[in-house]
This record gives C-alpha cells, sequence and structure tokens, in this order.
C-alpha cells in the first residue's frame, strides 16, 4: 500500500468520525435543551404548588361549607408533587387544575371572598403562573418536537439508535380539556 492510498483512507476514516462526533454533539445539545425545557416546567409547577396552601389558607375562613372543595384542592396538589413520570406529572397537573377551577367556580358565592385583597393577589398569581405554565409547555413541546425529529431522520436516526437516544413524549390536553364547553343561559 502506497503512502497516498494510505493518507487517503485516513482521510475518509477522519471525516466519518468527525461526522459521527457532529451528529452526536447536536442530538446531545437538543436533548439538554428538551430537558432544560421541562425543567422550566417543574420550576412553573413548583411555584404553582407553593401559591395554593396560601390560596387555601386565604379561602378557609370565608368557605366554611366548602371543605370538601378544599380537600380536593389539597389533595390535587399533593397527587400532583409526588407524581414522577411525564404522564402522571401531566394526568396530576390536569387534575389539580380541575380542583382550581372548582375552587375559583365555588368562590364566587362569597362576596365577601371576591372582596378580599389577599385572594384576589393570590387569584391573579395563579392566573399568571398558569399562563407561564402553558408557555412552558409550548416551549418544552417545541424542543421535544425538534429532538424526535433529529433522532428519526436518516442517517442520524442510526447513530441515535446505536446510541440509545429514546423520543421525548409530548405534553398534551388532558381528555377532560379537549371536551367541549358547556354554556347554559
Amino acid at each position: 500500500m502506497n503512502t497516498t492510498t494510505l493518507l487517503i483512507i485516513t482521510g475518509v476514516i477522519a471525516i466519518f468520525l468527525l461526522w459521527i462526533v457532529s451528529i452526536y454533539n447536536s442530538l446531545i445539545k437538543l436533548k439538554t435543551r428538551t430537558e432544560e425545557a421541562w425543567s422550566d416546567i417543574d420550576v412553573q409547577l413548583k411555584r404553582r404548588h407553593d401559591l395554593i396552601p396560601n390560596l387555601v389558607e386565604s379561602v378557609k375562613g370565608y368557605m366554611t361549607h366548602e371543605e370538601n372543595v378544599l380537600t380536593k384542592v389539597t389533595e390535587a396538589r399533593n397527587m400532583a408533587i409526588n407524581a414522577k413520570t411525564t404522564d402522571e406529572k401531566s394526568k396530576a397537573e390536569s387534575a389539580l387544575s380541575e380542583t382550581l377551577k372548582t375552587l375559583f367556580a365555588v368562590s364566587e358565592n362569597y362576596p365577601d371572598l371576591k372582596a378580599s385583597a389577599n385572594f384576589t393577589k393570590l387569584q391573579d398569581e395563579l392566573s399568571d403562573t398558569e399562563n407561564k405554565i402553558q408557555a412552558a409547555r409550548r416551549f418544552y413541546n417545541g424542543n421535544a418536537r425538534d429532538f424526535n425529529i433529529k433522532i428519526r431522520i436518516f442517517p442520524d436516526n442510526i447513530i441515535a439508535n446505536m446510541l440509545k437516544f429514546t423520543e421525548f413524549k409530548f405534553f398534551e390536553a388532558d381528555e377532560k380539556e379537549k371536551e367541549n364547553v358547556q354554556v347554559k343561559f
């Protein structure tokens, strides 16, 4: 084997290795961004979880006949905090959102509560947090989409499969959230 052939083979191997490193690095970058986006959701969920005890406490004095609603909110919060997987968190957070909606609907029956500055402030903060959670979920889904596409397309899928990269699940609306809203007059 002459020197030229050896240089060509070495060059081809070097280019092949650089190509693999390039794909690997881009996969790691997308995976890290998606994990960061998931962390952003967790931060907002933690904020919501921290606000709920204050909300329940501010409502207790006004809603003495609504102990069941307050208990459900507290239980839903605890389930959300203890959820581990993406699916568990998604379901638990949807249940928590439903119980909070019930709490706010019931609060309409208590004019003194609605006039409370503390309750109004907590309600506004929760509303703001809900908006931030939705934005964080959209950001996460966008990153998950980009990563999932990257590990599916050829030839990147070969490297991704060899290195055991797996898809991220999307945050999706719960079936209850997809139902049509019933408006009655």
